[in-house]
């Protein structure tokens, strides 16, 4: 006999548990009215035990309950703790709450015949239901890397016990929670390095960021990173012993010996089965996700999908959703759980709209958020500010006003409900829980149309989306491009790193969705068709920007596909002297060293930096490259063939000139350059030293410095007492010396991986550490030119008279005997470094108090002219 349900759940991990617990609820209180009631529900499992993919999580592995802002709502306890915590509370869930549990029962095919679904099993066994839950999840299929010897005893997919493994060499590839578990578990007992082909961890959950980072910078751990990197080839060893690993960094390809990998790169869909089942999917992507509606459910009426399989694989997202799906099927309609904070985000918008509501507009009129799963989309939202501008200085102290009152309530509402939450678990004999501050609430922010969202060379890199109104982007040569609803702007610093081009203002009523950095850095890793928008837009912006500023981007849409982007490790050659030429190139980040062969000798004859173009004369005339061209420091290049150059100068003639006057400034330089070959010298030395990425950096004379140290006394002086630079330990070459001091990099190592976001950059381009920061030292970690440290903070000196009359304290400068008081040593370490005295009004105070003007700070660009004086 086939058995009947009304609902069946497939899948027992956190969602599948939740939502079987959630309709057991529903057959519990039938129950209380009839002892013989039957289950109207079952839930299926293919492994013999419920959590199939936490049961195989490394032993003691802890559980994180992010995302932190989420209310948990579900029959079953889960907060974060171990592994085997979890599983054991679910397990007495399951007897407690009479879920309809069947476990080793492999779903082999679901289809639909008329108004019920039929559930094939591998036992041979058919059940039928009115509505099927597919929480299936998606680990039963990871991602290989995809290089010879992927599938051999030295490549391992998963990691059960890490206890299994001690005094070994292991590479952890991934970038993710799972990678960064294991990696740190396995450091306990081994040597770990951990591959990430990103420059951050942009998918990792905030603590696990938290502990990677500190094991990074902890010096007593044999763990550390590689960034920017992924395996390029394999030396597999026979069982047992090590072999090795070479891997592409942005210096170069690196050599590791290594005993084991563990890959954890995510897992791939179930897309044949999924759509063996009726279930359209979006494209051919192996990764596309299915659509479904606002209540889960995918194009077959009554087939509801949740948890990972829907997009979304964080467990108290999945629970919840378990939750609400059954809600929903019942004919209770919830309101997600994340509704009243998105309804403050939105509260002093000028419409009357439910949260759903505005949610479903900005994805249909936004075409980058209509590409987005609508739970990664109301992450997004969760995660950005919505700002709403107006014009009348009247509405806008009213707005202010209104939106001081919905915090207060809000913070009231939620304290009434943690009261009553508590006298509700003591009435029941249940224990409290421990809870934190309640967080200020994020409202709709304000501001005056007219003013600047950004201004020209502003340091910021925020990413805007219109959803209302107008804004009017300015570019430097003074032409205006008016973007409208649902188009985008501030990709180009978001990507490159570099300064904004132009101004930015909105209209009167513009509505504006503004998306830090992070946030839309984690969104392209995880979708490509948004990275690919983004990306397209970017390239036809940076076209227009240099060759046609007068003219429209959207008409450069058919060039911009033809033109390509590549990186270029440190040191690789873009191309070298003597090869023939067919493209120019734009250099999108980083910096370009030009160099020419002179007896036998490679010297630098120029460098270029980010929003430059080089290797045009191939294109105008000759063919033949006159001098190499190498990355100084890791750099992204965009590369125009001739046919879109000649395209980009047909709808744009008067551009010509003023290609043919960049051309003329190079072609001068580097003339110039060649003719000095002790100049040359020294522009290679300096390229060398990393100091292309820089906007800010401290040269010193050594012709003109005397050794007074003023410049170190006035830093110390400055900065309460700890000098932020240290001139004798810089690196020389013939007569200048580059001392240990902040270069303000394009793109601030410094700033990848802060916890707290303590550093940041001013507009004018100044980075500095704030008061936030908590001495974890990912910044001092992550600086390759060791211009950052940890340090107390030192006591007060005493004046500078009683010290010059009386004799008092150690004098001006860094006192390198003081001792912190306990208040100091309480506080802890922080981090110091040079912020290029941006609060004072004359400027960088080692500049400024050098008695021979040895000392200047400058950009790279500058270099050149500095050399050429000499």
């Amino acid at each position: 006999m086939i058995e009947h349900f009304d609902i069946a759940i497939i899948g027992a991990g956190p969602a599948g548990l939740s939502a079987a617990a959630k309709a057991a609820e529903y057959d519990l209180d039938i129950r209380a009215a009839n002892a013989e009631h039957q289950p109207t529900h079952i839930l299926i499992e293919g492994s013999p035990l419920h959590a199939n993919t936490i049961q195989r999580y490394q032993k003691g592995k802890h559980v994180m309950d992010e995302p932190g802002y989420l209310d948990l709502r579900s029959p079953l306890e889960f907060t974060a703790s171990k592994r085997e915590q979890i599983l054991s509370s679910w397990e007495q869930g399951i007897s407690d709450t009479g879920i309809n549990f069947r476990a080793d029962c492999e779903v082999t095919q679901i289809s639909k015949s008329g108004e019920r679904f039929e559930i094939c099993c591998g036992d041979g066994n058919t059940i039928s239901a009115n509505n099927v839950v597919l929480a299936i999840g998606t680990q039963g299929n990871p991602r290989r890397l995809g290089i010879d010897g992927d599938n051999t005893h030295f490549v391992q997919y998963q990691l059960d016990d890490p206890d299994d493994y001690h005094n070994e060499d292991i590479i952890v590839v991934g970038a993710g929670d799972a990678a960064i578990e294991n990696a740190l578990a396995l450091a306990k007992h081994n040597r770990v390095i951990i591959v990430n082909r990103k420059s951050e961890f942009t998918r990792a959950k905030q603590g696990n960021l938290d502990n990677v980072l500190e094991a990074i910078n902890d010096r007593n751990m044999d763990f550390s990173c590689r960034y920017d990197a992924s395996v390029k080839s394999l030396s597999i060893p026979e069982p047992g012993a090590a072999g090795t690993v070479i891997l592409n960094t942005a210096r170069g390809d690196e050599t590791l010996p290594c005993h084991r990998i563990i890959a954890r790169l995510g897992s791939i869909p179930p897309r044949k089965f999924v759509e063996s089942c009726g279930i359209s999917l979006p494209n051919e992507d192996p990764e596309a996700i299915p659509e479904l509606d606002g209540q889960y459910q995918s194009n077959v009426k009554g087939l509801y999908i949740i948890g990972a399989l829907a997009g979304y694989p964080l467990i108290k997202q999945g629970m919840n959703q378990g939750f609400d799906v059954i809600e929903y099927i019942k004919g209770n309609p919830v309101k997600p759980v994340d509704h009243p904070l998105l309804a403050l985000k939105f509260a002093l918008l000028p419409y009357v709209a439910d949260v759903d509501d505005i949610l479903a507009l900005y994805q249909q009129r936004v075409p980058m958020f209509s590409r987005m799963n609508a739970l990664a989309f109301r992450e997004l939202i969760m995660e950005s500010d919505i700002s709403y501008c107006v014009a009348d200085d009247e509405q806008l102290s009213n707005l202010q006003r209104q939106g001081i009152e919905v915090s207060q309530q809000r913070l009231s509402d939620v304290e009434s409900a943690r009261s009553a939450d508590i006298q509700r678990r003591k009435s029941a004999g249940l224990a409290t829980k421990q809870l934190g501050p309640i967080s200020q609430p994020i409202i709709t922010k304000v501001a005056k149309s007219g003013d600047f969202i950004y201004r020209h060379n502003d340091y910021s890199n925020s990413f805007f989306t219109i959803i209302e109104g107008q804004v009017t982007l300015s570019s430097a040569e003074g032409s205006d491009t008016i973007l409208g609803a649902g188009q985008f702007f501030g990709e180009m610093s978001l990507l490159s790193g570099r300064p904004r081009i132009g101004n930015a203002v909105a209209s009167n009523d513009t509505i504006l969705i503004e998306t830090p950095r992070r946030t839309m850095a984690k969104l392209m890793a995880a979708n490509d068709e948004v990275a690919k928008g983004i990306e397209t837009v970017f390239l036809q912006r940076t076209l227009q920007q240099f060759f046609t500023p007068q003219g429209s981007y959207t008409e450069l849409r058919d060039i911009a596909k033809s033109v390509s982007t590549s990186n270029f490790n440190t040191g690789k050659h873009i191309y070298k002297e003597g090869d023939g030429g067919e493209h120019l190139y734009l250099i999108r980040s980083g910096t370009i060293a030009l160099s020419r062969l002179e007896n036998g000798r490679e010297i630098a004859i120029g460098q270029l930096h980010s929003g430059q173009i080089f290797g045009q004369m191939a294109l105008m005339g000759d063919a033949t490259r006159r001098e190499s061209a190498y990355a100084a420091v890791r750099s992204e290049i965009i590369e125009i063939g001739r046919h879109a150059f000649l395209a980009l100068l047909k709808k744009s003639p008067e551009s010509i000139a003023k290609l043919q006057t960049e051309t003329s400034k190079q072609l001068k330089s580097t003339a110039e350059m060649a003719a000095l070959p002790e100049q040359a010298s020294l522009m290679s030395f300096l390229l060398a030293q990393g100091t292309g990425e820089g906007t800010n950096v401290l040269l010193i004379d050594e012709n003109l410095c005397v050794g007074c140290d003023n410049c170190e006394t006035a830093c110390a002086e400055t900065h309460k007492g700890i000098s932020r630079l240290d001139r004798k330990a810089g690196v020389r070459f013939a007569n200048i010396n580059l001392p240990i001091a902040c270069r303000h990099c394009e793109q601030p190592h410094c700033m990848k991986e802060c916890p707290p976001n303590a550093i940041h950059r001013e507009s004018s381009g100044e980075v500095y550490i704030n008061d936030t920061c908590i001495g974890c030292g990912n910044c001092e970690t992550n600086c390759p030119y060791n211009v950052i440290k940890l340090s107390y903070q030192l006591p007060e000196k005493p004046p500078f008279l009683s010290w010059l009359f009386g004799g008092a304290g150690p004098g001006p400068g860094e006192d390198k005997n003081a001792t912190p008081s306990n208040a100091a040593k309480e506080i802890g370490k922080k981090a110091v470094k040079c912020d290029a005295c941006v609060d004072r009004p004359a400027g960088p105070a080692c500049v400024q108090y050098c008695p021979t003007g040895a000392a200047q700070r400058m950009g790279p660009a500058d270099f050149i002219n500095v050399l050429n004086l000499r």
